[in-house]
């Protein structure tokens, strides 16, 4: 049958009816699932920062010690002990980067008058010897300062040890100086410069801020924004005494934390 209209069809309007129920029960029920649900999607935004767009970041740490210390040193020369005084400077106390970490000696054994050359091995549970049946050319200790030759011969007194070609005479196995010979290295200050590139909003920045005093020295209160930092303040900081740790070794790990807009 085809399809027939009037005009009276073209004037018609269709709208859909609303009944509204005036019910505790259904009331209560669609407003808890309505912030369940509102609640799902901030926790979601906020947990996992979906509001924030995320660019892979580009940084360069360099660090730069700075500090002179004037060193006391017994020496025995001739049989005869000596005081001598030495100064050490950057050059002296800093070793080449390792990594992304810095070195800084603070004590040291030193043995004068050292070259290449045969020499008794300072006396030890494996060196000592009786005869040359002891001893084993060609042989090298993990803990040996060097190559045995096969030998056994005087190394003071009655004492005897295996003859090692090494650096001679061999370094003595001795407690190290009570202070730390370099103790004033907790003056030492150490600058710590952070570049930060985000490649995709073609932005860098770091943690020196335009217009800052360079002669500048960290702290928490007066200067939180230096960037500056004293060695005896970074061991101070994780309860830890300089001076004690300046005697044998000690490490410490410094984090940054940075917000940038």
């Amino acid at each position: 049958m085809p399809a027939c209209c009037s005009c009276s069809d073209v004037f018609q309007y269709e709208t859909n009816k609303v009944t509204r129920i005036q019910s505790m029960n259904y009331g209560t029920i669609k407003w808890f699932f309505h912030v369940i649900i509102f609640s799902y999607v901030c926790f979601a935004l906020v947990s996992d920062k979906l509001y924030q767009r995320k660019e892979p970041v580009i940084s360069s740490v360099h660090t730069k010690v700075k500090g002179i210390a004037e060193v006391k040193e017994e020496i025995v020369e001739n049989g005869v002990k000596k005081l001598v005084h030495s100064v050490f400077d950057t050059a002296d106390y800093t070793f080449p980067l390792q990594g992304n970490s810095f070195f800084v000696m603070t004590n040291f054994l030193k043995t004068e008058g050292q070259e290449q050359r045969l020499c008794p091995e300072y006396p030890t549970r494996r060196t000592l010897c009786s005869s040359d049946r002891g001893c084993k050319k060609g042989w090298m200790d993990p803990q040996s300062k060097g190559i045995q030759t096969g030998r056994c011969i005087v190394y003071e007194g009655k004492q005897k040890t295996c003859e090692v070609s090494a650096w001679c005479p061999i370094e003595a196995v001795e407690e190290a100086p009570r202070p730390a010979l370099l103790n004033s290295a907790e003056n030492f200050t150490v600058l710590i410069k952070n570049n930060i590139d985000f490649p995709g909003h073609n932005y860098t920045t770091r943690n020196i801020l335009p217009g800052l005093n360079i002669t500048c020295t960290f702290h928490k209160t007066q200067n939180p924004q230096c960037p500056i930092f004293r060695l005896g303040d970074i061991f101070r900081e994780t309860g830890d005494n300089f001076s004690d740790v300046a005697i044998q070794v000690g490490g410490k790990s410094i984090e940054g934390d940075q917000n940038h807009p």
